[in-house]
């Protein structure tokens, strides 16, 4: 690699008056209703601006600038009453790299934090009002690993699971808390009412009490056994999966590469669009759905 990586902001933020920053983008008045918006404006009026904005210099317009990511915080400072912001400015126009590409922080991480936020003495009412949630949630999550084993928290560590996920894991021994983990994992699926689901399939010696009731309301003993069943057979279908997914992704992103080599050439494209149609049709559609799939769709 010969040439040099170039820093994409300038050295230091700034306070720039929220007068001079123009949106690139509509936030629709229902956003101020949302969730979001809500727990983005307590975090602000607890703690301030964590993130600053990034901004770009509007070429021809003297000390304007474009707002690349941080809209919802512009919305959020102008609604409390304030007037300026603290900006990053970006060497260039593009948007295409900021928050689009982060990976928020997982529970796992949320949990380490907030024991951390505690043991150096922050209160939890100071935490759930920066977070925008209550002093409930707040010990909840402090609790959320109590009871889960080291190898599930491995394995869930950068990923966002509910408490109630959790609560479910807890009721199962280790062996089966890493069997339910790896399951959630590879179908991507980290929600209460799968949790649930596997709870309900687990063999009553796979959990941390056999005589605990663990039947729910209109499920029979014959329907409890089939869903063991078939639960252990999607968990050899997923492990089947698993060690063919590394060949199988790479020999699709040879084709994905191929295909956009050919509707890249002008006279391939013209020839198929002239002659061929319905084949032009499905290798556009081939590789619109394969790009969504590995997440590299056109911005």
């Amino acid at each position: 690699m010969t040439g040099k990586v170039e820093i994409g902001f300038q050295g230091a933020w700034l306070m720039l008056p929220l007068s001079r920053l123009v949106p690139s983008k509509v936030i629709p008045p229902t956003a101020k209703a949302t969730k979001k918006f809500e727990q983005i404006s307590d975090s602000i009026k607890e703690v301030g601006i964590v993130e600053p904005l990034v901004v770009h210099p509007i070429e021809g317009r003297k000390k304007e600038y474009l707002i690349l990511d941080g809209h919802m915080r512009a919305e959020v400072l102008q609604a409390i009453g304030e007037t300026q912001a603290p900006c990053l400015i970006s060497k260039d126009d593009e948007a295409f790299t900021y928050n689009k590409r982060i990976n928020r922080l997982g529970s796992v991480q949320e949990h380490y934090m907030i024991v951390r936020a505690i043991k150096s003495g922050v209160p939890e009412s100071r935490i759930a009002a920066a977070l925008g949630i209550r002093a409930s949630s707040v010990r909840r999550k402090r609790k959320l690993l109590e009871g889960i084993c080291p190898e599930v928290v491995k394995i869930l560590q950068n990923v966002r699971f509910s408490e109630e996920t959790a609560a479910m894991l807890k009721r199962m021994k280790p062996v089966r808390q890493v069997e339910v983990a790896d399951l959630m994992t590879a179908t991507n699926n980290f929600t209460k009412s799968y949790a649930k689901a596997l709870l309900i399939a687990t063999p009553e010696h796979q959990l941390v009490n056999p005589n605990a009731k663990k039947y729910f309301r209109g499920i029979s003993d014959t329907e409890y056994t089939k869903m063991e069943q078939e639960m252990e057979g999607l968990r050899r279908d997923v492990k089947s999966v698993e060690d063919t997914y590394g060949i199988n992704m790479l020999r699709l992103v040879v084709a994905n590469g191929f295909i956009g080599r050919l509707l890249e050439n002008a006279r391939i494209s013209k020839y198929l669009g002239r002659n061929q149609p319905d084949i032009y049709e499905r290798l556009i559609s081939l590789q619109e759905s394969i790009d969504s799939e590995m997440g590299v769709a056109a911005e």
